[in-house]
C-alpha cells in the first residue's frame, strides 16, 4: 500500500499543501479521451476500413478532416487548463455539521478566454466557472464538516472537457489553507448556569459603564443609551456598546463542573451552547478547560478566542 501511494504521488505530483500561487504548467495537466472520444475514434476507424475496402477518395478526405478536428479539440482542451494560477481565498469558521466554503482565486495568465472549467474537492460539491482573457475570478468550494478542529480541503481537481467533450483534461492542486470547525452546540442544553457565576458564586446583574470593551449585535432588550449611534449614522447596522464595570454580569464556563459521566465531545458541545448564549446576552464570560484558561471578557475577540479553544481542545 505504501508503494502504491508513493507511485500515485509521483505520477500525479502530489506533495501535500502547496504555497501560493500554484501555476498549472504543462507537466501538471493530464489528458485522456472520454467515452464520447473513444466512440468518436472507433467510428473513424470503421469509416477508414470502409473507405479502404471500397477505395473511396471522399471517404479518406472526410476521415482525415474529422481526425484533424479531434486533434484540434485535444489541443484546445489541454490549452484550457495550462497556465491557470490558483491562490487560496477566504474561508469562514463554521460549526461541526455545517457546510463550509473554501474560497479560491483563479487567475487566467493568458490573453485567451477559458471556458467550462470545473473544480471540486474530495467529499465536496463541484463548481464550474469561465474566465475572460487575463481575468481573475473567485470560486467557493463547498465541503461538509463532521468533526471539530482544523479542516483542510485536501486535493482539489480542476477539470475541463471544452470544446467538444472528446477528451478530458485535469490537474490536481492542494492549496495551503484550512478552516476552523467549532464544536456543534448542544440542541437542548440546560439554561446558562448564572447561579454559579463569578468567583464568589452568584451572578451580578446590570451593564457596567466604566470601561468600554467593544461592540456586539443589537438585541431588542438593549437600552437605547448603549446603542452606537455614530456607527448607525455611518450606515452600519444597529450595534450595542459593551462595558466592563463593577456591576457587569459575569459567568465562568467550567469544564470540571459538568456532570462526570459526560464525554469529551458532549462537554464541548454544552460549553459551546452556553458560550453562544452568554455572548448573545452581553455577559462578561470566561472559559476554563483542562490546561487552558481564558479570563473574563466581552466582545467579538473574546467570543472567537473561546470558540477556538473549544474547537482545538485536545489537539
Amino acid at each position: 500500500m505504501a508503494a502504491a501511494a508513493s507511485f500515485k504521488r509521483w505520477l500525479f505530483r502530489l506533495y501535500g499543501p502547496e504555497s501560493a500561487p500554484i501555476v498549472l504548467t504543462q507537466r501538471r495537466v493530464y489528458v485522456l479521451p472520454t467515452k464520447a472520444g473513444l466512440t468518436y475514434a472507433a467510428a473513424l476507424g470503421f469509416m477508414l476500413i470502409g473507405a479502404i475496402n471500397y477505395n473511396l477518395s471522399l471517404g479518406y478526405a472526410l476521415i482525415f478532416l474529422l481526425a484533424g478536428l479531434g486533434l484540434v479539440a485535444l489541443l484546445h482542451t489541454f490549452r484550457n487548463l495550462v497556465q491557470l494560477e490558483i491562490s487560496p481565498g477566504h474561508v469562514e469558521p463554521v460549526f461541526a455539521g455545517d457546510s463550509t466554503c473554501f474560497g479560491l482565486q483563479v487567475r487566467n495568465r493568458r490573453d485567451l478566454g477559458r471556458f467550462s472549467i470545473s473544480l471540486h474537492c474530495e467529499g465536496g460539491g463541484t463548481v464550474s466557472t469561465d474566465l475572460a482573457a487575463s481575468a481573475t475570478t473567485s470560486v467557493s468550494l463547498p465541503l461538509a464538516t463532521r468533526r471539530r478542529g482544523w479542516l483542510r480541503p485536501g486535493r482539489v481537481t480542476l477539470e475541463t472537457r471544452y470544446p467538444l467533450c472528446l477528451v478530458r483534461a485535469w490537474s490536481y492542486v492542494e492549496p495551503d489553507m484550512r478552516c476552523l470547525v467549532y464544536p456543534r452546540p448542544e440542541a437542548s442544553a440546560p439554561p446558562l448556569p448564572l447561579s454559579a457565576t463569578g468567583e464568589a458564586g452568584g451572578a451580578r446583574t446590570g451593564m457596567g459603564t466604566e470601561d468600554f470593551s467593544g461592540l456586539r449585535t443589537h438585541q431588542p432588550a438593549d437600552s437605547p443609551r448603549h446603542v452606537a449611534w455614530k456607527a448607525v449614522a455611518r450606515g452600519q447596522p444597529l450595534l450595542t456598546k459593551q462595558f466592563m464595570g463593577a456591576d457587569t454580569a459575569q459567568v465562568w464556563l467550567y469544564w470540571r463542573e459538568l456532570p462526570p459521566d459526560m464525554g469529551v465531545e458532549a462537554r464541548l458541545s454544552r460549553l459551546t451552547r452556553w458560550l453562544i448564549d452568554a455572548h448573545a446576552r452581553g455577559l462578561a464570560y470566561g472559559l476554563r478547560l483542562p490546561g487552558k484558561e481564558i479570563p473574563l471578557g466581552q466582545g467579538a475577540r473574546q467570543y472567537q478566542d473561546c470558540l477556538e479553544a473549544l474547537a482545538l481542545h485536545g489537539n
